[in-house]
C-alpha cells in the first residue's frame, strides 16, 4: 500500500515536472521569443508613429503653418514603420467591411437593452430577496467624469484633424503640389466612372489601398520609377521645345506675310488715289493751294454802319 502511494506521488511529481518543462520550453522557445521580439518592435513603431505628430518646419505656400497631422500621415504612408502602417491599413479595411457586413447599430441597440435588462432584474431581485439591490452594490462611489484637460486635448486634436483635411483640399485645389493635384484629378475621374459599377464601400477600400500602397511601391522601386519619370520628362521637354520652335517659325512667317500684304495693299491704294486725280499728301506742292486774300476783312458791325450811311433817310 505504501509502495502504491509512493508510486502515485512519484507519477504526479513526474507529470508536474513534465508540464513545467513543457511550459518553459514553450515560453522560452524560439517561437515565443520571436513573438516577444515582434511585439516589442510593434510597440516601438507605434510609439514612433505617435511621436511623429509634430508641426512641420516648412509652411504652406501662403506662409501659414501646417498641422501636426501633416507629419503624422506623411510618416504613416511612408511605411518607415511598416508594422504600424500595416496595422493602420488592416484596421481601416476591417472597419469598412464591418460597417458593410455587420449591422453594428442594431447590435448596439441589442446590447444596450440586454445590459439594461440584466441590471434592472438584478436590482429588483436583490430588493425583493434581501431588501438591497444587487446593482446598487456594484455602483461606484463616484461616477466617472471626463477631465477638462482630456476633453480639451480631444477637441484640440479633432480641430487639428479637421484643419488638415481643409488645408489639404485647398492645397490640391490651388495646385500647390502639381503631382498631388494630378493624382486627385485622376482619382476623381476614375471614381466618376467606377461609382456606376462599384459600391461606395468598394471605392473606400480601393482608395485606402491606393493611398497606402502607392508610396510603398514607389519607395521599393524608387530608382526605376525615377529613371522612367526622368526619361518621360525629357521626352516632354523635347516635344515642347520642338512645338515652341515650330510655333515661333510659323509666327515669324505669318508676320512677314502680313507685312508683305500690307505693303502691297498700301501701294495699290496709293496708285488708285493717284489714278482718280486726288493728289497724295506726299506729292502736294505750295502752288497747289489757292492764295490767301490780302484785303482787309470787315466785321459785320462795320458793314452795317457803312450801309446805313449810304441809304437816304426817309422823312416822316
Amino acid at each position: 500500500m505504501a509502495d502504491h502511494a509512493a508510486n502515485g506521488s512519484t507519477s504526479v511529481d513526474t507529470l508536474k515536472d513534465n508540464a513545467a518543462a513543457a511550459y518553459n520550453s514553450v515560453a522560452n522557445g524560439p517561437v515565443a521569443q520571436n513573438v516577444k521580439n515582434q511585439s516589442a518592435k510593434t510597440t516601438a513603431e507605434l510609439s514612433n508613429l505617435a511621436d511623429s505628430r509634430r508641426t512641420p518646419s516648412y509652411p504652406a505656400a501662403t506662409g501659414q503653418p501646417l498641422t501636426h497631422y501633416h507629419s503624422f500621415f506623411s510618416e504613416l504612408l511612408s511605411w518607415n514603420n511598416p508594422r504600424a502602417s500595416g496595422i493602420a491599413y488592416a484596421s481601416i479595411v476591417s472597419l469598412i467591411f464591418a460597417v458593410r457586413y455587420l449591422d453594428v447599430f442594431r447590435w448596439g441597440f441589442k446590447l444596450t437593452w440586454m445590459v439594461l435588462a440584466i441590471t434592472i432584474t438584478a436590482e429588483a431581485a436583490g430588493k425583493a430577496l434581501v431588501n438591497n439591490g444587487f446593482a446598487s452594490q456594484l455602483r461606484p462611489r463616484k461616477y466617472y467624469t471626463v477631465p477638462k484637460e482630456t476633453l480639451d486635448a480631444v477637441i484640440g486634436d479633432v480641430h487639428e484633424l479637421i484643419n488638415f483635411f481643409v488645408i489639404e483640399a485647398q492645397r490640391i485645389l490651388f495646385a500647390e503640389n502639381i503631382s498631388a493635384s494630378i493624382a486627385a484629378a485622376l482619382g476623381a475621374f476614375l471614381s466618376y466612372y467606377l461609382v456606376k459599377i462599384v459600391p461606395y464601400w468598394g471605392l473606400a477600400v480601393i482608395a485606402t489601398t491606393v493611398a497606402f500602397f502607392t508610396p510603398l511601391i514607389y519607395t521599393t522601386n524608387q530608382e526605376l520609377i525615377d529613371s522612367q519619370l526622368k526619361h518621360a520628362s525629357e521626352i516632354v521637354n523635347t516635344q515642347t521645345a520642338q512645338l515652341r520652335s515650330v510655333a515661333q517659325k510659323h509666327t515669324e512667317q505669318a508676320t512677314q506675310i502680313t507685312k508683305q500684304y500690307m505693303g502691297d495693299y498700301t501701294a495699290k491704294a496709293q496708285s488708285l488715289i493717284k489714278g482718280a486725280g486726288v493728289p497724295v499728301l506726299n506729292d502736294l506742292k505750295h502752288s497747289d493751294f489757292p492764295a490767301a486774300p490780302k484785303d482787309e476783312i470787315e466785321s459785320p458791325a462795320t458793314k452795317s454802319e457803312t450801309k446805313s450811311e449810304q441809304e437816304p433817310l426817309i422823312a416822316a
